[in-house]
């Protein structure tokens, strides 16, 4: 291995700092960078970063001292560069967040329970579909929770979760179901390692809706608010993640709402189950509606419940400089009237385009969005359709019939 640093010529909080590499092994450069130790903070993307005090001690233990553009060369040629525009970083909100590879035929996806307890019989036939896809499926693997309404205890879902993401041979977590408990493993989760593996597509909907908020937050990957694996025995949810996640000859994708106020706009969609962005309202691992079009369903809830939701994302500040809002289904939430009434009126009050009723959420059709990805809001007359539309993240693919088979080996 040749361990690398440069001069200490990058200015930051004050001081100078040199750049320490490796353009053979990120694991044999971390285990250096321990016996020295380099705080693990440090690292970035692919090198890690110490201060000039340190440059002389570095070079006494051995490593090369090259300049800067020889070690980005070095690490360029290595194979081991990481540009900061390919990098899992924090982005600002209202960013096009950084897409993960398409999925094709042979890749493997990892199903999670991160939430719930999912029904078997439903999780069977989501399984059997991903297989058709030519998709390769493992997991999920959980125990006893500590409650009933949870895949396992805490720790165990969130080990499921990372050892996931880590895995370089899985391309898709898709999470069983929602239910409740995902936002009990966001502080478990260690946001620094997962930011050190490569973008995999985040698969599922309302309480996962936590872990889509913090993967913006800390990773900022695009993730798909769509059916979780027990959701796809519906035709329309299955072929609307397929086809956003194998790509589609389509050049854009769009679903209707009802014009709740009129106006166009623009930005990267944000947002998913109501009350739970409420519950998560001013705490860290969110990510808010600046500059974006905030998309929002709930099941369950009464109108009361909805409006106080509502109120407590307002209060927080998550819509601020929202500029467009698309409400989906809002199943079992009581008068379907009242409730289309009430987010007329409570989310009118920020003056951006809106649309009711349109189609994702707890019932069919549960059509798939790229949560981080550019899409324009079209609402022309109060009462009228309206169209939410975005351009296909793969459009030059061939994708994959939901009704094939499997790839021969």
């Amino acid at each position: 291995m040749t361990l690398l640093i440069d001069p200490p010529n990058a200015p930051g909080h004050g001081r100078l700092w040199s750049h320490l590499a490796s353009d053979t092994s990120y694991d044999e450069l971390h285990a250096f960078a321990r016996t020295l130790g380099v705080p693990d903070r440090g690292f970035d993307g692919d090198h890690y970063d110490v201060p000039a005090e340190w440059y002389d001690r570095i070079v006494a233990a051995g490593v090369v001292p090259v300049s800067s553009r020889e070690l980005i060369e070095r690490l360029t040629t290595a194979g081991l560069r990481v540009r900061k525009s390919t990098r899992m970083r924090p982005r600002r909100p209202g960013r096009r967040l950084l897409l993960p590879p398409a999925l094709s035929a042979g890749d493997t996806v990892a199903i999670v329970s991160v939430a719930g307890v999912p029904d078997e019989e439903r999780l069977a036939r989501g399984r059997e579909r991903l297989e058709r896809w030519g998709l390769r499926v493992v997991g999920p693997a959980t125990g006893a929770g500590d409650f009933g309404w949870l895949a396992g205890p805490d720790r165990t879902r969130a080990a499921a979760f990372e050892a996931a993401w880590h895995d370089p041979g899985v391309r898709a977590i898709w999470c069983a179901r929602g239910g409740f408990g995902t936002q009990r493993i966001l502080d478990l989760l260690d946001w620094r390692s997962l930011a050190q593996g490569q973008p995999k597509w985040l698969v599922g909907f309302s309480d996962i809706t936590a872990l889509h908020q913090a993967i913006a937050a800390r990773l900022g990957v695009v993730t798909a608010h769509a059916a979780g694996v027990t959701g796809l025995d519906e035709e329309v949810a299955a072929e609307s993640v397929r086809a956003l996640l194998f790509g589609d000859r389509e050049q854009t994708t769009s679903l209707e709402g009802i014009v709740a106020a009129p106006g166009t706009a623009e930005g990267v969609l944000v947002g998913g189950n109501l009350t739970l962005l409420a519950s998560s309202a001013g705490l860290e691992l969110t990510h808010p509606a600046v500059d974006s079009i905030a998309v929002l369903e709930d099941v369950g809830e009464q109108p009361y419940r909805l409006d106080r939701a509502v109120t407590q994302l307002a209060r927080s500040g998550w819509f601020h400089g929202v500029r467009g809002i698309v409400c989906g289904a809002f199943t079992d939430c009581g008068d379907p009237g009242v409730v289309q009434k009430l987010l007329a009126a409570r989310l009118g009050e920020f003056g951006v385009p809106m649309l009711t009723a349109a189609s994702f959420g707890h019932e069919p059709p549960n059509r798939a969005l790229p949560l981080g990805w550019p899409a324009t809001l079209e609402a022309p007359e109060r009462g009228s359709a309206g169209r939410l539309s975005w351009a296909t993240p793969y459009p030059m693919s061939d994708g994959f019939s939901a009704t094939s088979s499997p790839p021969t080996p």
